[in-house]
């Protein structure tokens, strides 16, 4: 098991932050330098990055580079400069709550230290993004060792989206509890949704899948339920973007329907994610604000397009699913089960 030595998904340098193009995968592994504060967010904006844990470390990673060329001496002045790159981060995603958690933690670091010079604020708000880059890792095993718990040996594994290495620091959370089962000895074969319009399943799960030499076979969106009937699915296992206080997931268009089918089916359910993710402020998933994206995505293959010119597209990027669907939530705080709302609330305050 190899994957995370085989390619960085982000990366701090000197010259700026360092990330793979996730676009250009499956076909060419490109790692571009984002040399600017803006440069990091239009990347985050335009998905060269994605994934909710992965776009908080790049959100906390353009802040940190962004006050690093920061000129001014002055307080007043910088004070300004920060919360306007700040600003321009938070803008990026709507939907993945991670990108808000890192920001505003840079923020309380910034408010600790914003009487220093420049180049001191710099320098801590760079260690404070290194650390939240390392504890993901470390969170990411930790829910990883928990899941496997759950998965049985010989186990056909459904996921959809990427919520994998690429979608982290570097180890996974959906797929961290499925390396997690294999790094135990488990025999582990999964099946990976394509994930239309942008195929991270297809381009993303079956990369790194195929990378760790992972039994893995590829289906289209409409195929699981089809699967699941012919029981050849033992679970679900996704990650998740936005957690509400009742245990609401918001995850990749598509999650919702896969999960409705798991429950007709008797199968479990299961939905992976740092504490991070949990937003307590949100009641339900009806709060939680879905990214509407490109029509391009919809009606293009890359340059090649698919549909007729001139017509209507919705392109949700997410969709929410009830927490009545929901297995159990797996965290780095271990494993919950319904009811959600106070072991939600428990675990977060811990």
């Amino acid at each position: 098991m190899s994957s995370r030595k085989k390619f960085k998904t982000i990366e701090w340098t000197d010259d700026g932050v360092v990330m793979i193009d996730q676009r250009k995968l499956p076909s060419a592994e490109v790692y571009p330098v984002f040399k600017t504060y803006k440069e990091v967010a239009q990347a985050i904006k335009d998905m060269v990055i994605r994934g909710a844990p992965a776009i908080g470390i790049a959100a906390a990673m353009g802040v940190a580079l962004g006050v690093r060329r920061i000129e001014t001496q002055e307080p007043k002045d910088v004070e300004i400069a920060f919360l306007s790159i700040c600003e321009t981060l938070a803008a990026t995603r709507p939907t993945a709550v991670n990108l808000f958690w890192a920001i505003e933690r840079m923020k309380w670091i910034y408010e600790r230290h914003k009487l220093e010079s420049p180049k001191v604020l710099a320098d801590v708000l760079k260690k404070e993004a290194l650390l939240i880059y390392s504890e993901d890792i470390r969170l990411n095993r930790q829910m990883g060792s928990y899941g496997a718990s759950l998965i049985q040996d010989r186990s056909r594994v459904l996921t959809h989206c990427n919520a994998g290495a690429l979608a982290t620091a570097g180890y996974g959370t959906a797929l961290g509890v499925i390396r997690a089962a294999v790094e135990q000895g488990k025999h582990v074969e999964v099946l990976a949704d394509e994930t239309r319009p942008f195929l991270q399943g297809a381009r993303l799960t079956a990369w790194e899948l195929k990378k760790d030499d992972i039994p893995v076979t590829l289906i289209t969106d409409n195929m699981a339920g089809y699967f699941m009937k012919k029981g050849q699915v033992d679970c679900v296992v996704v990650g998740a973007d936005r957690i509400a206080a009742n245990g609401d997931v918001a995850n990749k268009i598509g999650t919702y329907s896969i999960a409705v089918l798991a429950k007709e089916h008797n199968i479990p359910f299961y939905v992976v994610a740092p504490l991070s993710t949990l937003d307590l402020k949100i009641a339900n998933g009806e709060g939680i604000p879905i990214e509407e994206r490109s029509p391009h995505e919809v009606t293009h293959l890359g340059d090649n397009i698919i549909a007729p010119q001139g017509i209507t597209v919705a392109n949700p990027a997410f969709d929410v699913t009830p927490h009545s669907y929901v297995t159990a939530i797996i965290t780095e705080g271990g494993v919950v089960r319904p009811s959600f709302v106070e072991s939600l609330k428990s675990l977060k305050s811990q």
